[in-house]
C-alpha cells in the first residue's frame, strides 16, 4: 500500500498520518505538497488535520481549491481511497467528496479523548472492526458540528453512509457524549461510493499505548486490507 499525505499551508498533523503508515504499519508513503499536480502513485489519499490557510473563511473551505485537490477528486471519481481526517474532513465536504458541513461547535474548541461507536464495517476504515465497537481516541477542533437537512441525514442512515457516532462509556449515543454538537452524534461518514471517508476524532493520534490508546489501529488495519483485498 502506498499513502499519499497532502501537506497544505497549516496542516499538522501530517507528521503523525505518516508515522501511522510508516511505522505503524510498515507500509510506504510519502509527502505531497498542496501546490503538487501528481499523486504519485498512491493508492490511498490522506488529507490530514490541522489548519490549512489558517482556517480563514471557513474550515478547509480555501484549501479545496489547491491545485492537488483536481487529483484527489479524480482519485476519488476513479474508485482511489480517500481519507480526511478532522480538517481533512472539513476540506472533503468543502470539496464536495463527502455530503455536509462542519459548522462552529455549540461549546468551542474542543481537545479531549471520545469515545466511538463503529456503525458500519463497509468502509476502507472500518472493514477490520466490528459493528457496535468502541473506540477512544482525540478530537482537537473548533469547527466539527456535523450538520445536514434531516432528510438527507435520513438518507445518509438509510444507505449506512454513517461510519462512526460519538457515545458515552456504556455506548449510547448521548448528548452528554457529543462533544460539538453533531447532528445524531454523528463524528464520521462516507460517501455513498463508500471510497471517501471523512471523520473528525484523530486515529492516527491514538496508535500506541504511550498516546493513550491504540484504538486507531484498528483503523489503519481496515485501510491495509481494504487495499490488499
Amino acid at each position: 500500500m502506498k499513502v499519499g499525505i497532502i501537506r497544505f499551508p497549516g496542516s499538522n498533523c501530517d507528521d503523525d498520518a505518516w508515522f501511522a503508515i510508516v511505522e505503524s504499519l510498515k507500509e510506504e508513503a510519502v509527502m505531497l505538497w498542496h501546490k503538487d499536480h501528481d499523486l504519485q502513485g498512491a493508492d490511498v489519499v490522506i488529507l490530514p488535520g490541522g489548519f490549512s490557510y489558517g482556517d480563514y473563511l471557513r474550515a478547509g473551505a480555501i484549501a479545496r481549491f489547491s491545485p492537488i485537490m483536481r487529483e484527489v477528486a479524480a482519485h476519488a471519481g476513479r474508485g482511489g481511497i480517500v481519507i480526511g481526517i478532522c480538517n481533512g474532513f472539513q476540506i472533503a465536504c468543502e470539496a464536495h467528496l463527502l455530503p455536509g458541513a462542519l459548522l462552529r461547535n455549540d461549546v468551542g474548541y474542543r481537545s479531549l479523548p471520545v469515545t466511538i461507536r463503529v456503525e458500519s464495517t463497509d468502509s476502507p476504515m472500518t472493514s477490520a472492526a466490528t459493528v457496535g465497537q468502541c473506540l477512544t481516541m482525540p478530537i482537537a477542533h473548533g469547527e466539527g458540528r456535523f450538520t445536514l437537512p434531516d432528510a438527507e441525514l435520513d438518507r445518509l442512515e438509510d444507505q449506512a453512509q454513517v461510519l462512526f457516532r460519538y457515545v458515552d462509556a456504556s455506548g449510547q449515543p448521548t448528548a452528554a457524549a457529543n462533544p460539538n454538537g453533531s447532528m445524531r452524534n454523528i463524528a464520521g461518514i462516507c460517501n455513498v461510493g463508500r471510497n471517501v471517508v471523512g471523520l473528525m476524532p484523530h486515529p492516527e493520534r491514538a496508535m500506541d499505548p504511550l498516546l493513550g490508546s491504540r484504538d486507531g489501529l484498528v483503523l489503519f488495519e481496515s485501510l491495509l486490507a481494504t487495499v490488499n483485498a
